[in-house]
Protein backbone atom coordinates (compact mmCIF):
# COMPACT_ATOMS: atom_id res chain seq x y z
CA UNK A 1 0.00 0.00 0.00
CA UNK A 2 1.55 3.52 -1.30
CA UNK A 3 2.24 6.36 2.00
CA UNK A 4 -0.69 8.50 0.42
CA UNK A 5 -3.31 5.66 0.59
CA UNK A 6 -2.31 4.07 3.96
CA UNK A 7 -3.03 7.96 4.90
CA UNK A 8 -6.00 8.12 3.34
CA UNK A 9 -6.93 4.27 5.25
CA UNK A 10 -5.64 5.59 8.74
CA UNK A 11 -7.92 8.84 8.97
CA UNK A 12 -10.86 6.88 7.85
CA UNK A 13 -10.19 4.45 10.42
CA UNK A 14 -10.05 7.02 12.93
CA UNK A 15 -13.01 8.83 11.30
CA UNK A 16 -15.31 5.73 12.51
CA UNK A 17 -14.07 5.03 15.92
CA UNK A 18 -12.06 7.99 16.79
CA UNK A 19 -9.09 5.96 18.13
CA UNK A 20 -6.73 3.41 17.10
CA UNK A 21 -3.44 1.59 18.37
CA UNK A 22 -0.90 1.13 16.28
CA UNK A 23 -1.68 -2.72 16.02
CA UNK A 24 -4.86 -2.00 14.54
CA UNK A 25 -3.89 0.38 11.98
CA UNK A 26 -0.75 -2.47 10.83
CA UNK A 27 -4.16 -4.92 10.23
CA UNK A 28 -5.52 -2.21 8.00
CA UNK A 29 -2.78 -0.77 6.20
CA UNK A 30 -0.97 -4.35 6.15
CA UNK A 31 2.60 -2.89 7.29
CA UNK A 32 4.92 -2.68 9.80
CA UNK A 33 4.84 -0.93 13.12
CA UNK A 34 7.92 1.76 12.25
CA UNK A 35 5.72 2.62 9.42
CA UNK A 36 2.45 3.68 10.52
CA UNK A 37 4.27 5.06 13.42
CA UNK A 38 6.05 7.24 10.67
CA UNK A 39 2.89 7.83 9.25
CA UNK A 40 1.53 8.90 12.76
CA UNK A 41 3.77 11.49 12.91
CA UNK A 42 2.99 12.96 9.59
CA UNK A 43 -0.51 13.14 10.07
CA UNK A 44 -0.14 14.35 13.21
CA UNK A 45 1.83 17.34 12.20
CA UNK A 46 -1.05 17.80 9.42
CA UNK A 47 -3.56 18.72 12.01
CA UNK A 48 -5.45 14.81 11.00
CA UNK A 49 -4.72 13.26 14.36
CA UNK A 50 -3.38 13.75 17.96
CA UNK A 51 -1.01 11.11 19.00
CA UNK A 52 -1.25 8.61 22.09
CA UNK A 53 0.87 6.41 23.60
CA UNK A 54 0.37 3.32 21.46
CA UNK A 55 -1.96 4.46 19.10
CA UNK A 56 -3.96 7.95 17.65
CA UNK A 57 -7.13 9.93 18.38
CA UNK A 58 -8.87 11.80 16.02
CA UNK A 59 -9.47 15.42 16.72
CA UNK A 60 -13.05 14.96 14.76
CA UNK A 61 -15.89 16.10 17.39
CA UNK A 62 -19.62 16.48 16.74
CA UNK A 63 -20.05 20.27 14.51
CA UNK A 64 -16.15 20.84 14.86
CA UNK A 65 -13.89 21.48 12.00
CA UNK A 66 -12.18 18.58 11.24
CA UNK A 67 -9.00 20.74 9.92
CA UNK A 68 -7.26 21.05 6.11
CA UNK A 69 -5.09 18.11 6.89
CA UNK A 70 -8.08 15.97 7.49
CA UNK A 71 -10.45 17.32 4.56
CA UNK A 72 -7.46 17.05 2.01
CA UNK A 73 -7.67 13.54 2.21
CA UNK A 74 -11.23 12.79 2.04
CA UNK A 75 -13.38 12.62 -0.58
CA UNK A 76 -10.37 12.90 -3.38
CA UNK A 77 -11.71 11.53 -6.30
CA UNK A 78 -15.11 13.31 -5.75
CA UNK A 79 -13.66 16.80 -5.72
CA UNK A 80 -11.56 16.54 -8.77
CA UNK A 81 -14.97 15.73 -10.15
CA UNK A 82 -16.82 18.03 -8.92
CA UNK A 83 -13.18 20.63 -9.81
CA UNK A 84 -13.32 19.88 -13.05
CA UNK A 85 -16.77 20.22 -13.81
CA UNK A 86 -17.06 23.44 -11.78
CA UNK A 87 -13.87 24.78 -14.34
CA UNK A 88 -16.42 23.80 -16.93
CA UNK A 89 -19.49 25.81 -16.07
CA UNK A 90 -16.68 29.07 -15.82
CA UNK A 91 -15.78 31.33 -19.05
CA UNK A 92 -12.89 33.05 -19.93
CA UNK A 93 -12.43 36.34 -18.93
CA UNK A 94 -14.59 36.13 -16.02
CA UNK A 95 -14.07 37.75 -12.72
CA UNK A 96 -14.29 34.78 -10.10
CA UNK A 97 -14.51 34.79 -5.90
CA UNK A 98 -13.47 31.23 -4.74
CA UNK A 99 -14.18 29.76 -0.94
CA UNK A 100 -11.29 28.31 0.85
CA UNK A 101 -11.20 24.75 1.80
CA UNK A 102 -9.74 21.21 -0.05
CA UNK A 103 -12.46 21.48 -2.46
CA UNK A 104 -11.94 24.81 -3.57
CA UNK A 105 -7.89 24.09 -3.79
CA UNK A 106 -8.67 21.04 -6.41
CA UNK A 107 -11.31 24.21 -8.41
CA UNK A 108 -8.34 26.47 -8.30
CA UNK A 109 -5.68 23.75 -9.88
CA UNK A 110 -8.28 23.11 -11.88
CA UNK A 111 -8.44 26.70 -13.27
CA UNK A 112 -4.68 27.19 -13.32
CA UNK A 113 -3.78 28.30 -17.28
CA UNK A 114 -7.37 29.83 -17.87
CA UNK A 115 -8.19 33.26 -18.74
CA UNK A 116 -9.73 34.91 -15.70
CA UNK A 117 -9.54 37.02 -12.91
CA UNK A 118 -9.49 35.24 -9.14
CA UNK A 119 -9.70 35.92 -5.75
CA UNK A 120 -8.69 32.66 -4.10
CA UNK A 121 -9.10 32.88 -0.18
CA UNK A 122 -6.77 30.96 0.93
CA UNK A 123 -2.83 30.23 0.29
CA UNK A 124 -3.39 26.81 -0.82
CA UNK A 125 -5.92 28.07 -3.42
CA UNK A 126 -3.46 30.60 -4.47
CA UNK A 127 -0.73 28.43 -5.12
CA UNK A 128 -2.65 25.99 -6.60
CA UNK A 129 -4.11 28.37 -9.39
CA UNK A 130 -0.85 30.33 -10.03
CA UNK A 131 1.57 27.05 -10.12
CA UNK A 132 0.55 26.53 -13.77
CA UNK A 133 -0.26 27.88 -17.23
CA UNK A 134 -1.56 26.69 -20.63
CA UNK A 135 0.85 26.09 -23.53
CA UNK A 136 0.23 30.26 -24.61
CA UNK A 137 1.58 30.69 -20.71
CA UNK A 138 -1.56 31.92 -19.73
CA UNK A 139 -2.79 32.09 -16.07
CA UNK A 140 -5.11 33.71 -14.08
CA UNK A 141 -5.08 37.45 -12.91
CA UNK A 142 -4.77 36.74 -9.04
CA UNK A 143 -6.39 39.02 -6.25
CA UNK A 144 -5.79 38.85 -2.81
CA UNK A 145 -8.48 39.37 0.29
CA UNK A 146 -6.30 40.52 2.89
CA UNK A 147 -7.34 40.13 5.88
CA UNK A 148 -5.76 38.29 8.55
CA UNK A 149 -4.63 34.47 8.35
CA UNK A 150 -5.67 31.31 9.93
CA UNK A 151 -3.14 28.89 11.27
CA UNK A 152 -3.00 25.63 10.00
CA UNK A 153 -5.79 26.58 7.78
CA UNK A 154 -4.01 29.12 6.04
CA UNK A 155 -7.12 31.10 4.61
CA UNK A 156 -8.14 34.93 5.18
CA UNK A 157 -10.74 35.92 7.69
CA UNK A 158 -11.54 39.06 9.37
CA UNK A 159 -12.95 42.60 8.64
CA UNK A 160 -10.67 43.79 6.16
CA UNK A 161 -11.24 40.35 4.17
CA UNK A 162 -15.05 41.20 4.08
CA UNK A 163 -14.46 44.77 3.43
CA UNK A 164 -12.13 44.09 0.42
CA UNK A 165 -14.88 41.45 -0.75
CA UNK A 166 -18.08 43.68 -0.45
CA UNK A 167 -15.64 46.54 -2.69
CA UNK A 168 -15.51 44.23 -5.52
CA UNK A 169 -17.85 42.41 -8.05
CA UNK A 170 -17.84 39.21 -9.22
CA UNK A 171 -19.50 37.27 -12.52
CA UNK A 172 -19.37 33.95 -10.20
CA UNK A 173 -18.51 32.74 -6.57
CA UNK A 174 -17.69 29.80 -6.01
CA UNK A 175 -18.78 28.76 -2.44
CA UNK A 176 -17.76 25.41 -0.77
CA UNK A 177 -19.11 25.87 2.54
CA UNK A 178 -18.98 23.24 5.55
CA UNK A 179 -22.07 21.47 5.47
CA UNK A 180 -25.15 22.11 3.89
CA UNK A 181 -28.58 21.43 4.78
CA UNK A 182 -32.02 21.05 3.16
CA UNK A 183 -33.92 23.30 5.62
CA UNK A 184 -31.26 25.62 6.41
CA UNK A 185 -29.10 26.12 3.83
CA UNK A 186 -25.23 26.62 3.60
CA UNK A 187 -23.29 26.26 6.79
CA UNK A 188 -19.69 27.00 8.48
CA UNK A 189 -17.93 25.91 11.05
CA UNK A 190 -17.21 29.47 13.01
CA UNK A 191 -18.67 32.98 12.67
CA UNK A 192 -15.75 34.53 10.59
CA UNK A 193 -15.78 31.96 8.07
CA UNK A 194 -19.59 32.00 7.06
CA UNK A 195 -19.04 36.01 7.22
CA UNK A 196 -16.37 35.83 4.70
CA UNK A 197 -18.39 33.28 2.84
CA UNK A 198 -21.36 35.52 3.04
CA UNK A 199 -19.59 38.37 1.56
CA UNK A 200 -18.14 36.50 -1.14
CA UNK A 201 -21.46 35.15 -2.40
CA UNK A 202 -23.39 38.39 -2.18
CA UNK A 203 -20.81 40.18 -3.70
CA UNK A 204 -21.89 37.88 -7.39
CA UNK A 205 -23.68 37.98 -10.00
CA UNK A 206 -23.76 33.73 -10.14
CA UNK A 207 -23.51 31.41 -6.98
CA UNK A 208 -21.78 27.97 -7.76
CA UNK A 209 -22.34 25.90 -4.68
CA UNK A 210 -19.16 22.90 -4.85
CA UNK A 211 -19.98 20.20 -2.30
CA UNK A 212 -19.15 16.84 -2.18
CA UNK A 213 -22.08 13.59 -0.92
CA UNK A 214 -20.24 13.81 2.71
CA UNK A 215 -21.08 17.85 2.86
CA UNK A 216 -24.77 17.24 2.84
CA UNK A 217 -26.88 16.89 5.99
CA UNK A 218 -23.64 17.39 7.77
CA UNK A 219 -23.51 19.13 10.84
CA UNK A 220 -21.89 23.20 11.62
CA UNK A 221 -22.83 25.76 13.66
CA UNK A 222 -23.00 28.90 11.80
CA UNK A 223 -25.55 29.98 8.84
CA UNK A 224 -24.15 31.40 5.68
CA UNK A 225 -26.92 31.39 3.53
CA UNK A 226 -30.37 29.59 1.84
CA UNK A 227 -30.14 27.32 -0.89
CA UNK A 228 -32.27 30.04 -2.58
CA UNK A 229 -28.93 32.29 -3.14
CA UNK A 230 -27.53 29.35 -5.04
CA UNK A 231 -27.51 29.27 -8.79
CA UNK A 232 -25.90 25.98 -9.47
CA UNK A 233 -25.18 22.56 -7.43
CA UNK A 234 -22.31 20.63 -8.49
CA UNK A 235 -22.13 17.92 -6.32
CA UNK A 236 -21.68 13.74 -6.58
CA UNK A 237 -24.43 13.15 -4.48
CA UNK A 238 -27.50 11.50 -6.06
CA UNK A 239 -30.96 13.44 -4.35
CA UNK A 240 -33.98 12.30 -3.36
CA UNK A 241 -37.16 12.98 -5.56
CA UNK A 242 -37.97 15.34 -2.56
CA UNK A 243 -34.36 17.09 -2.63
CA UNK A 244 -34.76 17.56 -6.57
CA UNK A 245 -38.15 19.04 -6.08
CA UNK A 246 -37.05 21.87 -3.22
CA UNK A 247 -33.98 22.55 -5.33
CA UNK A 248 -35.62 23.11 -8.45
CA UNK A 249 -38.78 25.16 -6.60
CA UNK A 250 -35.52 27.78 -5.92
CA UNK A 251 -34.67 26.99 -10.03
CA UNK A 252 -31.58 25.91 -8.91
CA UNK A 253 -29.23 24.00 -11.69
CA UNK A 254 -28.03 20.59 -10.55
CA UNK A 255 -24.39 19.51 -11.83
CA UNK A 256 -23.97 15.58 -10.86
CA UNK A 257 -20.53 14.05 -11.63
Amino acid sequence: MKTDERHRVIAEVLRRQSEASVEDLMRHCGASGATIRRDLEVLASRGVLRRVHGGAKSLIGGGENPGYGQRELEDQGAKARIAAAVCRLIRDREQVWLDSGSTATEVARALAGRELTLMPMSLQALNAAGGGSNALGVRPALLLPGGSLVPGELCFRGPLAESNIRSLRFDTAVVTPCAVDGKDGLLAHDLDDAAVKRAGLESAARVILAASAAKWHAHARALVSGLNRVDVVVTDRTFSTEELAQLDRYSVEVVNV
